[in-house]
């Protein structure tokens, strides 16, 4: 067998999928449409490896139809013609567009009318955020479903699976697994099964037998199959995610020497991307107003790290790890969107301001749109005393400043003067 193991052991129905229980669980969305045998086009996106390709197989086959596979940036025109010709020869066929947000105007404009009249059911894959990257016209005609990172557990299981299928799968090796390989691979490529898949089958079929016949896996060859080193936590599958969540506590906490262990755990696994969204999200989350220029010294350390790589990019992060530990912390500002967040999904929200609204077109006025309006530069001290909220709620408050820093305490006493005028 020639094909990779990922591609041999994608499912064929959607019982067989790996994770995505809020999609494909008895009784969510579409395991409703594969049941009920009515299908609509789709989008799914999420990171790689993690089921898109499955899902559209696995559909598919649960119905019957004719799946056929396109890349929206590498396949021309002509390719989309063929399949819409075998659509009107044979009835529906479900097209996995992988690549979707890359699809241009002329292939958009000869696939929307098979999508509107069924024809062509289209699962458009993409890592990129649809409502940013895909055009309205195709979004419009499709539901969009976001794909959750597997877990561990998911990927073992699906390793498991792999090495007892005798048709697809490893099952015909003697293959023996050292303690935590399984675990080592889930862990190490951060939800993508299908890197997992083909590193197991690269440790299988690289690894002389020994002198029992038996093909042994250990944590060293699985390392030499990712090109990547063990955490010495290995042996416990939760202590990596623990290392990330103790990362950022222990920053948060103002405890440097706890965070520069943590940080030396993550740099030792290789994991620079993990570890620079954890360092900025943490800069904005718990440093926030409290050291706005803190928290630009992070960014560009971060900035820096990415750029030069490891074993240098150490240096910049250990420097942000350092300044962030001891700066003073304010979640204020996470605090306050989120309540705003809360209102806005509780429906607490009401009517703009006849004044604030949209003034630029004929006939505004008529409808009061604008009216009213005072321009602040115009005012002392360019500020004048209006009503911005909505009426239902124009007494809201939601920022409340954390008095830890002079930076912050200026903001207090800002707001304070104009919340009394």
């Amino acid at each position: 067998m020639n094909k990779p193991l990922a591609y041999r052991m994608r499912p064929k129905t959607i019982d067989n999928i790996v994770g995505q229980t809020h999609l494909v669980g008895e009784g969510k969305i579409i395991w409703r449409m594969v049941k009920a045998k009515q299908l609509s086009s789709m989008i799914l996106y999420g990171p790689p490896g993690i089921g898109k390709t499955s899902i559209a197989s696995a559909i598919a086959g649960s119905t019957q139809y004719a799946f056929r596979m396109l890349n929206a940036a590498t396949d021309k025109k002509k390719d989309l013609e063929i399949v819409v010709e075998e659509a009107k020869m044979s009835g529906t066929v479900v097209l996995l567009l992988d690549e979707v947000h890359r699809l241009d105007k002329p292939k958009q404009d000869f696939l929307l009318p098979h999508l509107e009249n069924g024809r062509i059911v289209l699962i458009g894959a993409t890592t990129e955020n649809p409502y940013i990257s895909i055009h309205p016209a195709i979004r419009s005609r499709a539901q969009i479903f976001e794909l959750k990172p597997l877990t561990a557990d998911h990927i073992i299981a699906a390793l498991n699976r792999a090495l007892t299928d005798k048709e697809n799968g490893l099952g015909t090796y003697p293959i023996t697994i050292a303690d935590n390989v399984l675990d080592y691979f889930a862990r190490s490529t951060q939800g993508d099964l299908r890197s997992a898949l083909n590193a197991l089958e690269l440790a299988a079929k690289s690894t002389e037998p020994d002198g029992a016949g038996s093909i042994i896996i250990t944590k060293e060859t699985a390392e030499e199959c990712l090109q990547r080193k063990a955490l010495n936590h290995d042996k416990d599958g939760d202590a990596h995610y623990n290392a990330i969540s103790a990362f950022q506590k222990s920053i948060r906490g103002s405890d440097v020497h706890a965070a520069l262990h943590y940080l030396a755990r993550l740099i030792e696994a290789g994991e620079l991307k993990i570890i620079i969204r954890r360092l900025i999200v943490t800069a904005y989350e718990d440093i926030g107003l409290a050291n706005p220029a803190g928290v630009a010294r992070v960014v560009t350390a971060a900035e820096a790290a990415e750029k030069i790589g490891f074993p240098e990019a150490r240096i910049p992060l250990a420097n942000a790890v350092i300044e962030m530990c001891l700066s003073p912390k304010s979640n204020s500002a996470i605090s306050a969107v989120d309540a705003a967040l809360g209102d806005v999904r509780n429906g607490f929200s009401g009517d703009v301001p006849a004044h604030l609204k949209d003034a630029h077109y004929s006939g505004a006025e008529k409808l009061g749109s604008g009216v009213g309006y005072q321009y602040p530069h115009n005012h002392e001290s360019h500020w004048v005393k209006q009503q911005y909220l909505p009426d239902s709620i124009k007494n809201k408050r939601y920022y409340y400043p954390a008095v830890t820093s002079k930076f912050e305490s200026a903001l207090e006493k800002q707001l304070s003067k104009y919340e009394n005028k």
